[in-house]
């Protein structure tokens, strides 16, 4: 398996977390502009989201395991995937990655470079999809590279594409994109006084999954018992 140095690693995330963000937030602006609906503008930021994520965990998996987000590059760090040592270098790729892909989408747009949420997101509700929404991308994460590490990509944009609706939060499961749609007033967008509530809400997530999955992937041995033999 071919291994890459760590500033290739990180230039992949910045890269990976930057297209992400662009269109979730390209999306939305897009959706916005073009309905009034509501549902319809959701069901169109979510199907290109969950689509980009199958494309640049894809491409950019075998480079460095595309995380995208420090929430699972922290996982990755405390079961032992992730050195520590690499892990400052992978929440710097991410959280500076989101920030210009908020600045991109706004260009792509017309709109000013960067705005300060005013979309409200906060409340017992909204913090519990964010545990709910973030133990359920980390435990098919950690299960997908179990069983099916060809279908990890898949298993993680549908899970995103069905998270963004049945979470009150719609599902953003990541604190680098969480930080990067408060500098955005637009469909996407969350207010900075809403950060701190989801990201906890998404550390918490993360490590239950971690604590959770570790033991429920671990398989036992069970020793069968040996057959009577017969008496000569």
């Amino acid at each position: 398996m071919t291994s890459y140095d760590l500033p290739r690693r990180a230039a992949a995330e910045t890269l990976g977390t930057g297209l992400l963000v662009a269109t979730v937030v390209g999306s939305g602006i897009m959706a916005e502009t073009l309905t009034h609906d509501v549902a319809l503008a959701l069901l169109g930021n979510t199907l290109a989201t969950g689509a980009m994520l199958v494309v640049l965990i894809t491409v950019l998996g075998p480079i460095s395991g595309a995380h995208f987000n420090p929430a699972v590059s922290l996982v990755s760090c405390l079961n032992r995937t992730l050195p520590a040592r690499d892990l400052p270098a992978y929440l710097a790729a991410q959280f500076a990655g989101g920030i210009a892909g908020t600045i991109a989408a706004h260009l792509m747009f017309a709109l000013p470079v960067l705005e300060v949420a005013t979309k409200l997101r906060a409340g017992p509700a909204q913090w519990l999809s964010e545990v709910v929404a973030t133990f359920g991308l980390v435990a098919v994460i950690l299960a997908g590279l179990r069983f099916e590490r060809r279908a990890v990509p898949w298993l993680v944009g549908l899970y995103i594409t069905a998270a963004y609706w049945f979470t009150a939060s719609t599902s953003f499961a990541n604190p680098a994109v969480a930080v990067a749609r408060s500098l955005t007033n637009t469909f996407s967008g969350i207010r900075p006084v809403d950060l701190p509530g989801f990201i906890v809400a998404e550390l918490l997530g993360a490590l239950v999954a971690l604590v959770l999955m570790g033991w429920l992937l671990r398989p036992e041995t069970i020793e069968q018992s040996q057959p009577l033999k017969a008496q000569p």
